[in-house]
């Protein structure tokens, strides 16, 4: 087989860097970049020495595979284009934003013998890939993903699907059980979306989930806390630490607490991402996060959404109450 004709269909902040990595990943040529905004697509092609267009469909016939790196809510209409012309398609988290066209499109990908994959990043990492390998029956999960707020990350995508879902697909892999209960509480801040949300999640297993994002912190942080049965470990995504302390026994049969630091050398988690996708085209080898894998992270997500929303509405319709009760009684 000779090199993959790729290319990346939208190339903003995040896309631009899927199309860096495309131009030099391992049997795959990059050969064109798509955006809405002509000046960004021109910008970006002269940059890698591609062609740039302004539609998506201008690419048909001339692709083999594609990155989709737009906002969530075109994800489903420019996948499906790509999956019914024959294109292997790389799609940004989430899938999309509605799951019975994220399940449309895994049996399009399936009719059509393509390689479809979500982009997960977390499942690329260094330190998310130590995590699958650590854990093994977790009872407790602490998960927490904070930063400061940045008008273009909040363009019309809420925080659950925006961050909270790295974390919720990490740990639907870990606890591998089907989720029971969900009780969340979010708010909108400095957008028209919820920028800040707590869920509380129960699995049929026992374990319990506590996930909290926010994108209007003052600083960055990225942490998750798996405790089980005599263990626990902390995990910290930004700076690549993952510490454990487990409890052991001494020779007196007295307890113990050892600590030790896993270590693990990084990677460069996109470049992983992207070299993976390749290396499915070219081979027809299952993607490492297929689009099951991003149905069922959607669907956790949009459980959590649904859930906020319901207690927001409480909280409009207490507010509206009080202010009827007031005028009565005045």
């Amino acid at each position: 087989m000779g090199l993959i004709r790729t290319a990346v269909v939208g190339v903003g902040h995040f896309g631009q860097h899927h199309a860096e990595k495309l131009s030099r990943v391992d049997g795959a040529t990059l050969v064109a970049v798509a955006d809405i905004d002509g000046g960004r697509a021109a910008e970006v092609a002269a940059r890698f020495g591609v062609e740039p267009a302004l539609d998506h469909r201008a690419l048909l016939g001339r692709v083999d595979a594609v990155s989709i790196a737009t906002p969530p809510s075109t994800h489903g209409a420019i996948a499906r284009c790509f999956l019914e012309h024959g294109v292997h398609v790389l799609v940004e988290k989430p899938i999309t934003d509605d799951l019975a066209e994220a399940e449309a499109l895994v049996r399009l990908a399936a009719k059509h013998d393509r390689v479809l994959q979500v982009g997960h990043l977390e499942r690329f990492s260094s330190v998310g890939r130590a995590i699958r390998q650590l854990a093994s029956r977790p009872i407790y999960i602490d998960a927490s993903r904070i930063g400061p707020y940045r008008p273009s990350r909040s363009a019309g995508i809420n925080a659950v699907l925006d961050l909270m879902i790295h974390d919720l697909d990490l740990i639907l892999q870990i606890v591998n059980s089907p989720i029971e209960t969900v009780d969340a509480v979010g708010a909108p801040i400095f957008s028209d979306v919820e920028d800040i949300a707590n869920s509380r999640i129960g699995f049929a297993n026992g374990c319990v989930a506590n996930l909290t994002v926010s994108r209007v912190s003052l600083r960055a942080e990225r942490k998750m806390k798996i405790f089980e049965e005599n263990s626990y470990a902390s995990v910290d995504f930004l700076n690549k630490k993952i510490k454990i302390m487990r409890r052991r026994r001494g020779p007196r049969q007295d307890i113990a607490l050892e600590s030790n630091e896993v270590p693990f050398d990084p990677v460069d988690s996109l470049q992983e991402e992207i070299a993976s996708f390749v290396r499915s085209v070219r081979t027809g080898s299952r993607p490492e996060v297929t689009g099951e894998d991003g149905c069922r992270a959607l669907a956790a997500a949009l459980r959590v959404v649904g859930s906020l929303q319901a207690n927001w509405r409480r909280v409009h319709d207490h507010d509206r109450d009080q202010v009827a009760l007031r005028a009565s009684a005045e």
